[in-house]
This record gives structure tokens, C-alpha cells and sequence, in this order.
């Protein structure tokens, strides 16, 4: 099942000024604060932000789709002209994720708790 979007994750190059500007913008300190992302919640909305991101290829924000299982909507969505830009890893807790592209070159991912 999908339950939608419920994660955005944006590549930044200066972790620390855009640590700043997202706390200014979404008005909480962030939840997570590593040197590898810092992310914000805002009700059941997660905002993160990747220093790796661009040097791991991601041009600009990823939305994820949370998912029960990866696997079957990966398949359906290769299927129907996505390619996946990634292979499936786990962030952390068991959270795994992955990266696709639609025909049209927009990237978004999928999502899966544990």
C-alpha cells in the first residue's frame, strides 16, 4: 500500500547554512543533526537534508513515497517505464529506500519502514 508522500529530502552543498535556512523556514529545530543529514519534522512530514546528495548524482529535492514493501511497487514501476537510479539501502532503523526516474527525468523514491 501507498501511503503517499510524507518525506522530502533536498541535496546541499552548505549543510550549515541550510540547516539554518529550514529551521527558519519550517519554524522547529531539527530532530536529527549528524554531519551526514539533518532532518526537520512538521506533523507527519519529514524534511531532510543531504550533504551527499549532489556528489551521489540527486539534482535537486527527492519526494518519497512510503511504502509497505519496496519490492512490489518496484517491479510495477520498472515495468511501466521508470529506471531505478539506485540501487535499494537502508538509512538507518531499517529504513530502506530507493531512487527512480520517470520517462521524463524526474526523480523520486520510495520508502519503507521497518
Amino acid at each position: 500500500m501507498n501511503s503517499g508522500i510524507h518525506t522530502v529530502i533536498y541535496p546541499v552543498d552548505d549543510l550549515g547554512q541550510a540547516k539554518a535556512l529550514y529551521q527558519a523556514l519550517l519554524g522547529t529545530e531539527p530532530y536529527v543533526d549528524e554531519p551526514y543529514y539533518v532532518g526537520f519534522r512538521l506533523g507527519d512530514q519529514e524534511f531532510g537534508l543531504d550533504p551527499n546528495g549532489h556528489r551521489q548524482g540527486t539534482p535537486g529535492p527527492v519526494t518519497y513515497y512510503h511504502v509497505d514493501d519496496l519490492k512490489d511497487p518496484l517491479g510495477r514501476l520498472r515495468e511501466t517505464g521508470a529506471s531505478q537510479q539506485s540501487e535499494i539501502r537502508d538509512v538507518g532503523g531499517g529504513k530502506l529506500v530507493v531512487t527512480l526516474t520517470d520517462p521524463d527525468g524526474n526523480v523520486f523514491g520510495l520508502s519503507q519502514e521497518s
